[in-house]
Parts: C-alpha cells; sequence; structure tokens
C-alpha cells in the first residue's frame, strides 16, 4: 500500500510541477512577435545609439593590417 502512496503522490507533483511551469512560461511571453534572430551590425560601418547619458558608438573590432600571416604553428 506504500509504494502505491509513493507512486500515486510522485504522479501527482509531476503533473502539477509540469503544468504551473506551462502556465508561467505562458503568462510571462514579452514579446510573442519578436523576431527569432536580431539584426546584425555592418561590417563596413558602426552604429551609433544615442542615450541621455552619452552616446554609444559600436562597430567592427578586427582592423586589417600588413603582417605576415601565420602559416604554421609548433608547441614545443
Amino acid at each position: 500500500m506504500r509504494a502505491v502512496l509513493l507512486k500515486v503522490g510522485a504522479t501527482v507533483l509531476t503533473i502539477a510541477t509540469t503544468t504551473l511551469s506551462a502556465a508561467y512560461v505562458t503568462s510571462h511571453l514579452k514579446n510573442a512577435a519578436a523576431p527569432l534572430r536580431p539584426t546584425v551590425l555592418s561590417a563596413t560601418r558602426g552604429s551609433t545609439v544615442s542615450a541621455p547619458g552619452g552616446t554609444l558608438t559600436v562597430g567592427p573590432s578586427v582592423q586589417p593590417s600588413d603582417v605576415a600571416p601565420v602559416t604554421s604553428t609548433y608547441a614545443s
């Protein structure tokens, strides 16, 4: 009898947890129409955002150079 009660209790707890979790997730959606992929900055120019505290400019961080490329690596 004790094993049956444990199985019933575990089943009820699992179903209740699943139901409450699903209700919580569906009630806390921020924006259902939000794009799955955000826009990406252009590689040729940066993007500037102005806010009351100042301005933020974000751009590409890799700069071209004329240094010879690494053609092999060796670790001793």
